[in-house]
This record gives C-alpha cells, structure tokens and sequence, in this order.
C-alpha cells in the first residue's frame, strides 16, 4: 500500500469493510449512537422551529428557547461522544468521523447520518475483509 492510497483511506468518507467479531463488539455503541442522533435531532428540530417562531412575533417562548439550546448543547456533547466511540470501533477514516459529527448540527441531518451510518454498519461485515499491509 502506498502513502497516497493510505492518505486516501484516512481522509475517506466510506465504512471500511471489518471483520464480524469487531461488528459485532460495536452494537452497543451503535445503539447509543442511535438514540443520541434522534435525541439530538429532535431536541435541534424543536429549538429551532420555536427559535423561528419567537423571530415572527411569538415573544412569550424566550425562557423555554434558551434552555432548549443548552438542551441541545449537552445532547451534542453526547452525541459527539457516542459518534467517537462507535466510529473507533468500526475504524472510520477522518472524513467520516468529521461529517457525521456535524451532521448534529444541521436541522433534520442527524437522522439522515443515523440512516447512512446504520446501513453501513450492517453492511460492512458482508464485504471481504482486505488483508492487512
């Protein structure tokens, strides 16, 4: 393996195939990485639908958009945390570490990583494990 294909494995964005034993030593981290996306993005989805509302004119929310934002705040923390662990375990390259811990912060995306990363996860311990270097 050459120093650019290995540059390339660090910063891609694809779940590098492992073997079954390693996927399935990361259920428990998918699980709570699971639970942390739709937490996260839901408490983000609110906060943001009642952070519009407070701009058009409904000025009685102040209190409750506040804590909603710390909410947030402590769900991404976990999130970022439980994404760390789960990409660790599945040796994620950079790139995808990066995108899926910000997909915790754009409205709606952290469903759609959940999704993605899923999907992948499951799918990795049906492709041939390549050899090691």
């Amino acid at each position: 393996m050459t120093s650019s294909s290995r540059a390339v494995d660090v910063l891609g964005y694809r779940q590098p195939p492992v073997p079954a034993e390693r996927l399935q030593s990361a259920t428990k981290p998918l699980k709570a990485y699971r639970f942390m996306a739709f937490l996260t993005g839901v408490v983000l989805v609110v906060a943001t639908v009642m952070l519009i509302l407070k701009e058009v004119g409904v000025h009685h929310m102040e209190p409750e958009t506040g804590w909603l934002w710390v909410l947030h705040g402590w769900c991404y923390l976990a999130y970022v945390a439980t994404t760390a662990v789960l990409g660790q375990r599945l040796r994620w390259p950079l790139l995808r570490y990066g995108l899926v811990m910000l997909a915790g912060t754009i409205p709606t995306m952290s469903f759609v990583a959940e999704h993605i990363v899923t999907r992948a996860a499951r799918n990795a311990a049906t492709q041939p494990v390549a050899p090691r270097a």
